[in-house]
């Protein structure tokens, strides 16, 4: 795993790291199924011209407009949600079951911001992009993936955006643009928690916008069995905790971030490493946490 002034994060994949996390996150197969499914056609574009002349001769007007489409992926929701680590685990799979080696995990950073230069931004965004498309080169896989979308690809037309953060979202555009015409090797995720702020070119590009919300009571509770194996709760004391977590007069529902960064530190900084912990310790810990403020999407 390297970084860098442009990346966050690049890393080669398939890695067991993130095939490790995967398995913590609730409903992923599920997700990673939809996300698949949809840009599928993208990803084996040579394989639907081989499939076209099989079936149609090769006369399937509607399989040649799959060029038409972008590899691009938006995940849109409130702060803590795990879009961002869900499209980690996304990019791991799929390069994963395509086989193909030496593949990369790209990470925008928020320093492609720069230090304020007359045209930094944009430059550190297009040698970004090239980097991206030489380490796929003609045979390989690469991923991008672009968090807190709403800052570097901010709709044009607001009032407060700057002559440089425009020029940034033209080139973003032309970058993305240019990752379509890799054959679907090159695939882009951009999540946010404001998608009202994202460019509508941005949007409209988008071959899946996939929105993250925070876990109902469903989905505690089944959150809460996975990660209590060895404490062996019983079905009262979840009950009482997914009521805990949940939604009370002007407080929001906990954040899947809340509870697992937040509660279960809580509760074991409480007793390590004097004693065993006990559910009693969740409860009382949940009892003192104010749940993450909802981030509103205007």
């Amino acid at each position: 795993m390297t970084t860098s002034n442009i990346f966050e994060l690049e890393l080669p994949l398939p890695d067991q790291g993130i095939t490790t996390r995967e398995k913590t996150l609730l409903g992923f197969d599920e997700r990673y199924v939809k996300v698949r499914d949809r840009i599928r056609l993208l990803l084996n574009e040579s394989e639907i011209t081989v499939w076209n002349k099989k079936f149609h001769s090769g006369h399937l007007q509607l399989a040649n407009l799959i060029r038409e489409q972008y590899p691009l992926v938006i995940f849109y929701g409130d702060v803590g949600t795990g879009k961002s680590e869900t499209a980690e685990c996304i990019a791991n799979r799929l390069v994963k079951e395509s086989g193909v080696e030496d593949s990369m995990l790209f990470k925008l950073s928020n320093r492609v911001r720069g230090s304020g230069k007359v045209g930094e931004m944009s430059s550190l965004i297009a040698e970004g992009f090239q980097k991206i498309s030489s380490a796929a080169g003609k045979n390989r896989r690469a991923v991008l993936i672009i968090d807190e979308g709403d800052s570097l690809g901010a709709a044009r037309s607001q009032e407060h955006s700057h002559h440089e953060d425009k020029v940034a979202v033209n080139t973003l555009i032309q970058g993305i643009d240019h990752l379509r015409r890799q054959g679907g090797r090159i695939v882009t995720f951009i999540c946010t928690n404001r998608l009202s702020a994202i460019d509508p070119a941005l949007y409209r590009r988008a071959a899946l916008v996939e929105e993250f919300l925070r876990p109902n009571e469903e989905q505690r509770r089944a959150l809460f069995q996975m990660d209590f194996t060895g404490l062996s709760p019983s079905s009262a004391q979840i009950t009482e905790l997914v009521h805990l977590t949940g939604s009370h007069g002007r407080l929001p529902t906990w954040t899947y971030s809340d509870i697992r960064t937040r509660l279960y530190p809580a509760a074991l900084s409480k007793v390590f490493p004097a004693r065993a912990l006990k559910f009693d310790d969740l409860l009382d810990a949940a009892k003192t946490i104010t749940p993450s403020p909802e981030m509103k999407d205007r």
